[in-house]
């Protein structure tokens, strides 16, 4: 969900003209509203992340919407104890990526987006390990192959919101030797960032 959010903000950054011009934009906002609604939600405290809702294994055998799903629905969540660098970092990127979007519709909620995007990113940061080890049940459908590429992905969509140059230096100097794979960018997809961060 993050991903989608964070790369429909990138198309929105990138093609909001079209999308006016056709007059898709505001639908496209609306979604990406809807979206980091639910993130700021899932977000109660700066050490904590509600990654999932629901049992893995009954929801890939449910075809239904979840609002008429009866089963019991678990919530899992990151936090200091249990981290997930990887899913913090790439909700921090969804926020950041957004607040963009809204900074000149909605300044107050740009600045809401901006401030989780700053603490998930410390936590993600501070606190690091992958999710699919934290929470261990996500592992047969979503496994982390890795969280650097998320740290550097929200480095550079905290860079582009904030223009606040440690963002930058984290993201060049501090940990992209460590972490880019810059020059042998692999595919971009929601496990890995490499190549959409090279772009950015």
């Amino acid at each position: 969900m993050a991903f989608t959010a964070t790369l429909l903000s990138w198309a929105i950054l990138e093609y909001g003209e079209r999308m006016a011009a056709v007059e898709q934009l505001g639908q496209a906002q609306d979604s990406l509203k809807w979206i980091t609604d639910f993130l700021i939600n899932a977000h109660p405290s700066p050490n904590e992340l509600y990654v999932q809702v629901g049992d893995p294994d009954l929801d890939h055998e449910c075809w239904e919407r979840p609002e008429g799903m009866s089963e019991r629905r678990p919530a899992a969540q990151v936090n200091a104890s249990f981290p997930g660098s990887d899913v913090a970092a790439e909700v921090a990127a969804a926020m950041a990526s957004a607040s963009l979007v809204f900074k000149k519709i909605d300044p107050d909620y740009s600045f809401t987006l901006r401030t989780n995007a700053e603490e998930l990113f410390a936590f993600a940061d501070l606190y690091r390990g992958a999710y699919s080890v934290s929470i261990p049940q996500v592992k047969k459908f979503y496994n982390s192959t890795g969280y650097g590429d998320e740290l550097l992905w929200a480095a550079s969509w905290l860079y582009y919101a904030t223009r606040d140059p440690s963002y930058l230096k984290y993201l060049t100097v501090i940990n992209g030797d460590v972490f880019g794979n810059w020059g042998d960018p692999s595919w971009f997809s929601w496990d890995d960032k490499h190549a959409g961060t090279q772009v950015i």
